[in-house]
């Protein structure tokens, strides 16, 4: 068994593949897998475990797979068509969970990485899962890293996920091909891991005070504030990774204080400030002297201490005529769908394109009806947003919306997830019971998204719930009465996986009433007012930010395999980049966008090919550059490694959309990209007196990438 390492603070970032500690860590893994007696050049041992005990290490891992799935499927979003994999185990090394490309899934088989194959050092010698889990903290492994010589054609950045209580209950892990070995990806592992961690804090601790704080108020809200868990008369409970590393203690170490010992203030003192502070935060002073800002949740009574309603209630009893009230998952689902009522209406997506307007023009002749809608269309094209403004523009509005992902929850909890359950129904299961989605969308819509995924045992019993309008708990000998919109999502064709017994016929012509397809972004004809839109949306009030002409050029002529998604995460980014006015452009956008621009067919005529650290250069420093950029003492925020990524609350109201003139970056007699590119270097060398640093701080490059075009830069540079 491996050892439980709990939470610490000391280790923010994360070794280079080259420096003396990683190769330190490596070695001593070697050690560790040599007196295990495993053979480096022995073949993988291929016996996964039976299903049925898959099901049942997901079942004890319930809480884990639980908030981990939903997050994968974002993580993999961002590195599909890159050769490589997400991974899920856990606290044992046990991989309980994958998704990847379908190429490299059926490489990495060959030396069982799959589900139900545990990947401890034990078993696998030296690998990222393994030696994460050992040494209790991030890590790469790549290439001849691996302790067995099968497993060198992988490179796997892995970390450590922690239980709200600061104990290792798993691993999320990104392997890939070693040819292909990016050094963000461990970012991304680490923000990923970071995002399921702070979820599973909203749902535990019933009777709590959760503190919310950072330094800057602008990160309140986003993966990098720090949460601390008090009891009501103050004290500790627990603190996520980043309160740990802004307080300097462990969870260990905080067990002996008590809110006044972190904070220096009564706790009661704390409560009367907040709620005179008229919904905005409140500033204290941590223990080693360090001011910061602070919101406060107390779920015992669904409110934010400082006006701001708390979303997360837990579940009661109902009288079986009253709609049940949501559980936390739920709740948050409805929730974070009502957070975008103001932008989801039929009317506001209606933006131009000719195959939109006719879908919303179907769609508003059944406004009414409640006849069942099927939304078809590739992921990410915004079936879950559509979904939402159909429910938004009709009667049951004012009833819940309840969302359910057919794909993302494990076979063995969907049934008890939609039909819910009662007492002592199967181990584990809550006192009094929980009601199911079905119950919860009582007089409002129920949205089945990725229908195609739902297991085929369970089909049955949804259409004789959608028949009859009665569903009975798991447990139960009672009925209960429902009444629901049906709204399904799939990315799949229902009708071949009828033809392959895996969908139910019946079924189908059930929820087959009206069926609209979502196209692909590739195949808009309105992708600047959607981006403009995008953009507002993720602005602050106050915030003036635009599109460069060079950026729109480039995303015109993207295929966009992740459709809204992909272009939301990435405006999301490259928003938060350029601070609180500017252009966007392209030393705004990541690394890994401009390398998947320059590997992927395009649908112009693409610019001369580059770098991509060259190509986030291609756009000239405007004149108010060194305004705009951080300064040296204050580099751009970051967590653990990791760039901030925050999602700014939606203003309520918008103002119409500006012109966006047609992007005409490319055009006869402009000049080569490779010039631009080495003209920014002059100009960023200039204004820094020289100073590579500097300069590629400036740029978001790195110094090599600087120091390559040395011999094509004027010489006066380097003075």
């Amino acid at each position: 068994m491996l050892s439980m390492p709990t939470r610490t603070p000391t280790h923010p970032g994360i070794d280079a593949l080259n420096s003396d500690r990683h190769r330190h860590l490596i070695q001593a893994s070697h050690g560790r897998s040599h007196s295990f007696g495993l053979d480096a050049m022995g073949k993988p041992d291929f016996s996964p475990l039976p299903q049925r005990d898959i099901a049942c290490a997901r079942d004890e891992n319930r809480l884990l797979y639980q908030h981990a799935s939903p997050v994968m499927e974002t993580l993999y979003e961002q590195i599909a068509n890159t050769h490589s994999m997400v991974l899920l185990t856990s606290s044992n090394g046990l991989i309980l969970h994958s998704l990847g490309d379908a190429d490299f899934l059926e490489k990495a088989s060959r030396v069982a990485l799959m589900p139900g194959v545990e990947w401890s050092e034990k078993n696998r010698g030296t690998n990222a899962i393994g030696t994460a889990l050992t040494e209790g903290q991030p890590l790469v492994v790549h290439g001849r890293d691996h302790y067995l010589k099968a497993n060198q054609f992988l490179t796997c950045s892995c970390t450590p996920i922690f239980d709200p209580y600061g104990k290792v209950m798993g691993a999320l892990d990104v392997t890939g091909d070693e040819r292909s070995y990016h050094q963000h990806t461990m970012a991304l592992v680490r923000m990923s891991a970071q995002m399921i961690e702070n979820h599973m804090f909203e749902n535990v601790f019933p009777d709590a005070m959760r503190i919310h704080f950072h330094s800057r108020p602008e990160f309140l809200n986003t993966l990098v504030e720090g949460i601390v868990v008090f009891t009501l008369d103050g004290r500790f409970q627990s603190a996520n990774r980043s309160a740990q590393f802004q307080l300097g203690l462990s969870v260990n170490a905080m067990q002996a204080h008590t809110f006044s010992s972190l904070f220096s203030q009564p706790v009661s003192q704390f409560h009367d400030r907040l709620r005179h502070a008229a919904g905005q935060p409140v500033s204290l002073c941590m223990h080693n002297g360090v001011s910061v800002f602070c919101q406060a949740r107390l779920k015992s009574t669904h409110a934010w201490f400082n006006g701001v309603r708390d979303t997360h209630n837990a579940a009661q009893a109902q009288h079986p005529a009253e709609p049940p009230v949501p559980t936390p998952a739920t709740r948050a689902t409805t929730v974070a769908a009502a957070g975008r009522a103001s932008l989801s209406s039929l009317h506001y997506l209606n933006t131009g394109d000719p195959q939109i307007a006719a879908v919303l023009h179907k769609l508003q002749r059944v406004q009414g009806s409640d006849i069942p809608i099927m939304i078809l269309g590739e992921t990410g094209t915004g079936k879950d947003i559509l979904a939402q403004a159909i429910h938004n523009d009709s009667a049951r509005a004012r009833r819940p919306f309840v969302s359910i992902n057919c794909a993302s929850i494990p076979e063995t909890l969907i049934e008890s997830e939609l039909f819910g359950y009662e007492e002592g129904a199967f181990t584990g299961a809550k006192r009094r019971g929980a009601p199911g989605k079905i119950q919860m969308a009582h007089g409002g819509t129920l949205f089945l998204d990725e229908i195609g995924d739902m297991p085929t045992q369970l089909q049955a019993r949804l259409l004789r719930v959608l028949q009859e309008r009665r569903v009975t708990p798991l447990g139960s000998g009672k009925e209960y009465d429902v009444d629901v919109m049906l709204i399904c999502a799939t990315n799949k064709n229902l009708k071949a996986l009828i033809a392959q017994n895996q969908f139910r016929e019946d079924l189908y012509y059930r929820l087959n009433g009206l069926v609209v397809r979502l196209p692909a972004l590739r195949e808009r004809s309105d992708f600047e007012v959607v981006a403009n839109k995008i953009l507002l949306n993720l602005c602050e009030p106050g915030q003036k930010i635009c599109i460069s002409n060079a950026v729109m050029a480039l995303f015109l002529q993207f295929r966009w395999p992740g459709n809204f998604r992909q272009l939301h995460n990435l405006l999301r980014t490259a928003v938060v980049m350029v601070g609180h006015s500017g252009e966007i452009g392209l030393e705004h956008l990541p690394d890994d966008f401009l390398e998947e621009v320059q590997q992927q067919p395009l649908r112009r005529s693409p610019p001369e090919p580059l770098p991509c650290e060259e190509a986030a250069l291609c756009m000239p420093l405007p004149s108010d550059t060194a305004s705009r950029m951080p300064a040296a003492a204050s580099p751009a925020p970051t967590f653990l490694g990791s760039p901030v990524f925050q999602v700014p609350a939606r203003p309520e109201e918008h103002a119409p959309l500006p012109p966006t003139p047609l992007a005409t970056s490319v055009s006869k007699g402009a000049p080569r990209l490779q010039d631009v590119a080495l003209q920014a270097m002059t100009d960023a060398l200039r204004q820094c007196h020289g100073n590579v640093s500097a300069a590629a701080k400036l740029l978001g490059v790195s110094r090599n990438t600087i120091y390559r075009k040395k011999d094509h830069l004027p010489g006066d540079v380097w003075d």
